[in-house]
């Protein structure tokens, strides 16, 4: 078995971005400063490892980089780069001046374990403003499938190279340099199209006033564009004054988000890293479909191969893993989507609502969160259509297990909201359907089977139904993503039906989240903000089971797990499609430390908890069993309603099709054999 706490064992490379105070026209001195970075790049387990461009003479040199003295000392410096990086781990991309057939070239020079594996040379030169690159480079546009004869090598030379790594078949490079990124159809989206999924940016781009986030935004266009890994890192301190600044700026970013980037103006030797996680990017390719339908290319690339040989030691984690994917640990980003998130579920009930001629909407209201949220988007897509409130029907239906907290919280939000209001007591219904039955209970005896549970739900299901009939509406339903994920709904005459489900997008997360955000926007009174923060502070429970003498109340979370872990097990299974043991070892760093501070806003201290890898395991292997193994075929028979996050949704129409007869042992064995 792999070493399962390694980020290599889990098709994660560790990426470095790195700058340094260069010395203008000293290949010596820089050459010996970018093998220091590649030391420490060297103990930190890095694997790609990238600089500026021209990082070895200085970009701001001007007509010095024709001069033969400097020109001759470049290639004194790789050499002693190549020779002294021969036992480094991580591929170096360096940026160089270049001679090719007695022209110059503006190089990126790729160098892993003492030897060159290629050279490409700049694309399109930036002759405008202040820069003046064609008075002594040439463009390398047009080179292609070519050589060059270089310290003692016969090494690939042209724009149209990638470097593939023999033993992370994921693990493809792509380089381009600078302006290359500026011009309308970038070198980077034709290696993208090769295979790369990770591109570097060797740039001397100067600073000035807002020009920083011009780059952020196109590197990030271009990453989500390509999805790929892009890697930046521009020029800094040392370069010449003389007219312009620079300001170092270093970034990864993956897919379109932004990993880590440098502060600003660093100072002196600089290394950002992070752990990309090329799995990702290959499952996002494989389900963006028009990705491949790209067809054209300038030219044929060449493949260069390299084996990296991973180190399969812990070295931890780079990167941020959210605890809840569902829902942003950054406040202003959370409250966008909340807001978001609010208004589809109004909108997408308004649309329906219209579009059948209902004259009113029909739903139970049992004091949990799921009911609650429905409710609230109910109210408000009455307001929106001018409609009285009292068109929004709310039902308590209280059963054996129902507690007085959940009954009344659900009557005291329903009559702070002002809408009809009533309640319908199920029981003696349910006495007469066991007695028909003959299900034991009605004879006295204890026994709180599926059956028992199932006519609770199916009447209330059963009521809600007629009283739409009755009442010319339709029937909201009020179960959530996470619910549909692991089957927790009651089938047919149940839970699972309604006429339109606002709730069918959203996981348990992030309702509760949209129910704190509701409180905080003030759409409703006061009193209705005190009942919705007691429904928040209520544990989840389906109460269909009365607790016996000295036991709690039945909880939803002890019987298939906590929703935290089970809806981070939902996003990278729904949205990735990764393997059970990727999933465990993100889980791992996830929720094994609850001291960091990426704790979501306003979150509860009590709840700040911890599981280990032998809870994760366990709660993962209940996911896959409930996911994949038998309840799907209550996902194929889904009433509408709209999706909402991005991390997907289950509806047989849409995000999720799959056979209702499937098993989950694959992924079982999976996580059993690669999981200690």
């Amino acid at each position: 078995m792999k070493n399962f706490y390694s980020i290599y064992a889990h098709n994660l490379i560790r990426t470095a971005v790195c700058n340094f105070t260069v010395k203008l026209a000293d290949p010596s001195v820089n050459s010996n400063k970018i093998i220091n970075i590649a030391r420490k790049a060297n103990t930190e387990c890095v694997a790609l490892c990238v600089f500026p461009e021209l990082s070895l003479t200085g970009y701001s040199i001007e007509d010095i980089r024709l001069q033969k003295v400097l020109l001759e000392e470049v290639n004194v410096a790789l050499k002693h780069i190549c020779r002294s990086t021969i036992s480094f781990f991580p591929v170096l991309i360096i940026g160089a001046p270049v001679i090719f057939r007695g022209a110059l070239y503006n190089c990126a020079v790729i160098i892993h374990k003492g030897e060159i594996l290629g050279i490409i040379p700049k694309s399109y030169l930036p002759n405008y403003r202040e820069f003046y690159e064609a008075r002594q480079f040439n463009s390398g546009r047009n080179v292609q499938n070519e050589t060059i004869d270089f310290l003692g090598q016969s090494i690939p030379f042209g724009v149209d190279i990638v470097f593939h790594c023999k033993d992370f078949p994921n693990l493809v490079i792509g380089v381009e340099i600078c302006e290359d990124l500026w011009v309308p159809i970038p070198p980077s989206t034709f290696a993208c199209m090769e295979g790369a999924t990770v591109i570097a940016n060797l740039s001397a781009s100067n600073i000035t006033i807002g020009k920083a986030e011009q780059r952020n935004l196109l590197c990030q266009s271009q990453s989500t564009r390509g999805i790929c890994a892009y890697l930046y890192a521009a020029a800094g301190e040392g370069e010449s004054s003389t007219d312009l600044a620079w300001d170092g700026q270093l970034a990864i970013i993956e897919n379109g988000k932004l990993l880590v980037q440098s502060d600003r103006f660093p100072q002196g030797e600089c290394m950002v890293i992070a752990d990309i996680d090329l799995d990702i990017l290959q499952q996002e390719r494989l389900h963006m479909g028009t990705f491949h339908q790209y067809e054209a290319r300038p030219y044929s690339f060449r493949s260069i191969s390299f084996t990296l040989a991973p180190l399969l030691k812990d070295c931890g984690l780079k990167r941020s893993v959210e605890r809840f994917p569902f829902v942003p640990s950054d406040k202003a980003r959370l409250k966008q989507d909340c807001y978001e998130a609010y208004r589809i579920q109004v909108s997408a009930l308004k649309q329906r609502f219209l579009s059948t001629g209902a004259r009113t909407m029909v739903l139970g209201v049992s004091g949990g969160l799921d009911s609650t949220q429905a409710l609230l988007v109910a109210v408000q897509a009455a307001d929106e259509l001018k409609l009285d409130r009292k068109c929004v029907l709310g039902y308590t239906m209280p059963g054996f297990a129902t507690s007085s907290q959940t009954k009344q919280n659900a009557e005291t939000l329903m009559q702070t909201l002002g809408i009809h209001s009533q309640c319908l007591d199920i029981r003696s219904a349910a006495q007469q359907i066991f007695k028909d039955i003959g299900h034991p209970y009605a004879k006295g005896e204890h026994r709180y089977d599926t059956t028992f549970e199932n006519v609770q739900a199916g009447l209330r299901t059963d009521y809600l139904f007629r009283l739409a009939n009755l009442h010319q509406g339709i029937v909201i339903g009020t179960g959530d993503l996470s619910e549909l994920a692991l089957g927790w709904c009651t089938y047919g005459v149940g839970d699972q039906m309604s006429h339109y489900n606002v709730n069918a997008g959203l996981p348990k997360t992030l309702i509760q989240h949209l129910i704190r955000w509701v409180i905080s926007s003030e759409y409703f009174s006061k009193e209705t903000s005190l009942v919705l923060q007691k429904i928040l502070d209520t544990e989840i429970s389906p109460e269909l089971i009365p607790p016996q003498e000295g036991q709690t109340i039945q909880s939803t979370e002890e019987k298939i797990g906590p929703y935290a872990l089970q809806d981070f097990n939902l996003y990278y299974v729904l949205r990735y499609g990764l393997a059970p043991s990727k999933i465990a070892f993100l889980a791992y760093h996830a929720w094994s430390d609850k001291s960091d501070n990426s704790w979501l806003p306003v979150y509860p201290t009590e709840e700040k908890i911890t599981y280990d890898l032998k809870q994760i395991k366990f709660w993962l292997e209940v996911f896959f069993n409930r996911f994949f193994g038998f309840s799907q075929f209550k996902r194929s028979a889904l009433p509408n309603g709209p999706k909402i996050s991005s991390g997907g949704s289950l509806s047989p129409r849409g995000d999720w099709r799959a056979p209702s007869d499937g098993n989950a042992s694959i992924w079982i064995n999976e996580l059993r054999k690669n999981v200690p």
